[in-house]
């Protein structure tokens, strides 16, 4: 009887890890997909080549997308952690949601952070020296010396920073254990630089979300239709019509030889043609899309934006009065087993729409900063470079979400 138990207990946990194993895989080919079709919109045709540069830009972009999911993947874990939780108090004993349980989110979690530590320190370093490798002088060029050269500028680039890292801590700590510990890599120097990563994550998130919230109302202005009030939308179309009909013939009168005055002109007629398409589209748009839904949108970001201003400045004071409200790197009661919020299920679904719009926040202050103005990416028009950019700084972004919610107040 006790080894056909020990086999049926074996059979129930080899089934538990195929199922978990099938569940990661199909959110992270979806994930996948979507990303994939989001780099795609944004990544500059011409780069399509057919030749030894096709190959390598298509490596980049595989790599950076596996980045860009694995960081959707990142900032979709803690809402999806909250929802699986209350999913599990309301129905405790229902069949259908057996496979959601708490052996599955730490699976996810686990990886999550496994591969946040690949893409950072090894596939988006890799897929950068590769896209700007030529291989080494006096070897034949082609894909195998390229590769010879992004895994030796990766080796030097390794050595360099665990170095820094080695130093930095036998500086904070300065005795035998530290200076020994360079030996100890896996269990000390990668998830100390990983922390490092995070807090660099956290400060920029702390310094972009403040931006991002700024600019979140002239960002939805910018994208809808603004009510139209004491405004004559027929007669500014008109009036931008003769204007552009004027810069065309002025376009069309000139030399080819005045080359400055045709750039100068041909700047100025693109922007009559996006101000005149700007008018179209207002003019186009229904009663309910110009007066009900831009401010009912400008309304709601107004109380979403109150509220996590709210929330912040009350953690912020129980962090201050209160010892036991610090975040602590214990574990909580376990999925299924107590609300992460006083309100429950409506209190659950507050907090994962205060993380997302925290999220894009932080995005759209990110961009809005000026240092980080140009890796703002532009549909069919951005380099390979540009991307691995972007896809480095979203995934740092995503990787200090968790920790910056948990410390200002969600969970």
């Amino acid at each position: 009887m006790e080894g056909q138990d020990e086999v049926s207990a074996r059979e129930q946990h080899f089934h538990s890890q195929v199922r978990e194993s099938t569940i990661c895989f199909l959110l992270f080919a979806i994930l996948y997909i979507v990303s994939y079709f989001i780099i795609t919109r944004y990544k500059r045709k011409s780069d399509e080549q057919e030749d030894e540069d096709a190959i390598v830009n298509r490596i980049s972009l595989f790599l950076s997308t596996f980045t860009l999911a694995v960081s959707a993947g990142a900032v979709l874990l803690l809402p999806f952690s909250i929802i699986s939780n209350e999913i599990l108090l309301s129905f405790p004993q229902n069949y259908y949601i057996q496979w959601l349980n708490g052996s599955l989110i730490h699976g996810l979690w686990n990886l999550a952070s496994l591969f946040s530590n690949l893409c950072l320190f090894v596939l988006m370093p890799f897929a950068f020296f590769f896209l700007e490798s030529e291989g080494f002088a006096g070897l034949k060029k082609g894909i195998r010396a390229r590769i010879l050269e992004t895994l030796v500028m990766l080796l030097l680039l390794a050595l360099l920073i665990l170095g820094i890292v080695w130093v930095a801590s036998a500086l904070i700590d300065n005795d035998a254990a530290s200076m020994e510990s360079l030996y100890d890599l896996w269990e000390f120097y990668l998830p100390y630089l990983y922390s490092c990563i995070s807090l660099m994550g956290c400060l920029l998130l702390l310094l972009c979300t403040p931006v991002g919230l700024s600019r979140m109302f002239t960002v939805m202005g910018q994208l809808l239709v603004k009510p139209t009030i004491l405004e004559d939308l027929d007669e500014q179309i008109y009036m931008i019509t003769l204007e552009e009909e004027a810069l065309q013939r002025r376009l069309n009168g000139l030399s080819s030889s005045v080359e400055y005055n045709v750039m100068e002109l041909e700047q100025e007629l693109e922007n009559v043609k996006t101000l005149k398409t700007k008018l179209e589209r207002r003019k186009k748009a229904s009663a309910w899309e110009r007066n009900l839904v831009y401010p009912a949108v400008m309304v709601l970001l107004l109380i979403e934006t109150s509220i996590s201003v709210l929330l912040v400045a009350c953690n912020i004071l129980c962090l201050l009065v209160d010892e036991t409200a610090m975040p602590k790197g214990t574990r909580g009661p376990g999925i299924g087993n107590a609300s992460l919020s006083t309100f429950g299920f409506v209190g659950a679904a507050l907090e994962i729409i205060l993380i997302f719009y925290l999220m894009v926040s932080s995005v759209v202050g990110f961009y809005s900063l000026r240092f980080f103005g140009n890796f703002t990416p532009k549909k069919d028009d951005t380099t390979m470079t540009k991307i691995i950019g972007n896809c480095v700084s979203i995934l740092v972004l995503s990787s200090a979400l968790p920790v910056m919610s948990r410390t200002l107040g969600n969970h």
